[in-house]
């Protein structure tokens, strides 16, 4: 959950809230792209997803910073499984649009079907929508602490990270788990984004977006501007560098200043700028993901983003000290092992939504 509650229509529906993306090589010849949902699904939120929500993976295959190519999923009203009344059951279709079809609407080839909960393969397609063990491992409160005494006492404190505690440990999500041909996305390197749109009885507006984890929760956090979390959530990668590359760049000058680990902080503030804007996730079709301090490559499950992105924000070796748990990851499709059972979160407390606004 990189990003969570974030919007005021994430925090009043956390089905309408992007937390993460994940870009790799599947199966010989094939990309994944997995998006998650649904911040702490069947304890604080849901496992439903929304009837109006339309749920997108958006790729720019040219690097212009728009997308041609798009996955799009809509979800049916959902039904109770049969014999238990907490599980939902919905029906999906899966369209890939190209060209105009690929920005707006919710038109496009029908890709592949099915029920939530089950993998569905077509040739050599496969898809999983469903419930997901949390991939993503943050000491959030450690992550608290350190921007409270940025923003607060302008200070940076390393020493916040000794705490030690994986917040996200033992949560669910719902994840939209996406397996395709190369030939269907491309070739060479391309950039790709997560959104949520609600799309129904009227025009399509965008709710939540995500191209690369803790920009809102780590770059775009200035107390005073709060919303700048919505703007960001609501916009296109296109209009990035003017909209978003000045408060980044700021962000990364002041902490590096305060971290003392550069001679030039505001050539290192515009250095990252520059490395995060447009808000995209990069990769080459067809290699290994790799997402570290060496570059961004796609994203595998398993990456420890957290410890990535504190040490490129300040230029100073950073770590939280935890990690994803990797035992619930798998070699095979979906790729995730199975959800948290009741028994396993026994004790894990609910996350707290924050108050609608």
């Amino acid at each position: 959950m990189s990003h969570h509650f974030d919007t005021k229509l994430a925090r009043e529906d956390p089905s309408l809230n992007v937390c993460d993306l994940y870009l790799f090589e599947g199966a010989p010849g094939t990309t994944v792209m997995a998006m998650t949902v649904n911040p702490d699904a069947g304890l604080s939120a849901p496992d439903t997803l929304h009837v109006e929500g339309l749920y997108a993976f958006r790729f720019d295959l040219n690097d212009d910073a728009r997308e041609e190519l798009a996955f799009k999923f809509r979800f049916e009203p959902p039904r109770h499984a049969e014999g238990d009344e907490h599980f939902h059951i919905q029906k999906f279709q899966v369209r890939r649009a190209v060209g105009e079809a690929a920005v707006k609407g919710a038109a496009g080839e029908l890709l592949i079907e099915g029920d939530t909960g089950k993998v569905h393969g077509k040739g050599r397609v496969r898809v999983y929508a469903g419930l997901a063990p949390e991939q993503f491992a943050g000491d959030a409160l450690a992550l608290h602490a350190f921007l409270a005494a940025f923003y607060k006492e302008k200070q940076f404190d390393g020493d916040a990270f000794r705490h030690r505690q994986n917040f996200f440990a033992k949560r669910n999500v719902v994840a939209l788990v996406l397996e395709v041909p190369d030939e269907l996305i491309g070739r060479g390197r391309i950039h790709a984004w997560a959104t949520v749109s609600l799309y129904g009885h009227a025009p399509e507006t965008q709710v939540s977006r995500w191209g690369l984890p803790l920009i809102t929760h780590l770059f775009l956090n200035d107390p005073s501007d709060q919303d700048m979390k919505e703007r960001f959530n609501t916009s296109v990668p296109s209009e990035d560098v003017a909209r978003f590359s000045g408060p980044i760049g700021d962000f990364a000058q002041k902490m590096a200043t305060y971290a003392a680990s550069v001679v030039n902080p505001a050539q290192y503030g515009k250095q990252v700028a520059r490395r995060l804007c447009p808000v995209r996730l990069p990769y080459e079709i067809g290699t290994p993901a790799a997402f570290d301090h060496a570059g961004f490559n796609g994203r595998a499950l398993g990456d420890d983003v957290m410890d990535v992105m504190l040490t490129l924000a300040s230029n100073k070796p950073l770590a939280d000290g935890v990690s994803p748990d990797w035992s619930r990851t798998g070699n095979e499709f979906p790729y995730y092992q199975k959800p948290y059972t009741r028994a396993e979160q026994d004790g894990v407390i609910p996350i707290p939504r924050p108050p609608k606004k």
